[in-house]
């Protein structure tokens, strides 16, 4: 009897051991096939991680590199514009300071401005005319008068501190004037010079 009892209990035991560990064992593969899982989805993302970065590396680098061909593109234009204005401010502006100080010549231009106000028309339109003050006592005078009977009555001149060479026109009540002043003359030549000396500068 004893010995059948002790037999019981070492096959109890020996039944719940081998259950045990195969439960052990179980969990152990179970816990090993995980950690690979984990392991994998790591690498995985890890790999995910490093490609996003090199292509926003990537596309960062495009982007600077095209910013900075924009950037040199940029400087290159206005270096080359403002070299072209140098060269040509500096080879017209004194020769139009020199001949805007001309009363006949600013006569002569006047007369063909004031002409073309009211072409189709006998009498001109009464036009305002505005000259620099610095020219008043050259062209007050005779000026007003040979103005008067080239282009008719209805011209009303007047002189201004602020304008240095030239002249400026509009109708009478036009709400507008048309500037010929020292100024616009130099815009006018240097926008109509500017494809010569471009092409004589840079080619």
């Amino acid at each position: 009897m004893q010995n059948k009892l002790q037999e019981l209990t070492d096959r109890l035991y020996n039944e719940g051991l081998s259950k045990g560990k195969k439960e052990a064992e179980d969990l152990k593969a179970a816990a090993a096939k995980e950690a690979e899982k984990i392991i994998a989805d790591a690498r995985k993302k890890a790999e995910e991680i490093i490609s996003n970065a090199e292509k926003e590396a990537e596309d960062l680098k495009t982007k600077v590199s095209n910013d900075i061909k924009m950037a040199s593109s940029q400087t290159i234009a206005a270096v080359k514009q403002q070299i072209e204005n140098i060269i040509i401010t500096k080879a017209i502006s004194k020769d139009i300071s020199k001949n805007l100080e001309d009363p006949e010549l600013v006569r002569t231009m006047l007369q063909t401005v004031a002409g073309a106000f009211n072409a189709a028309e006998a009498a001109p339109a009464g036009l305002d005319v505005i000259l620099p003050a610095s020219m008043q006592k050259k062209l007050e005078d005779s000026f007003a008068k040979n103005a008067a009977q080239a282009m008719g009555n209805g011209i009303d001149v007047t002189f201004s501190k602020q304008i240095s060479g030239g002249f400026k026109i509009g109708p009478k009540n036009g709400g507008y004037m048309i500037s010929f002043a020292e100024g616009d003359f130099e815009k006018i030549l240097c926008e109509y010079l500017r494809p010569s000396a471009k092409k004589l500068l840079f080619g």
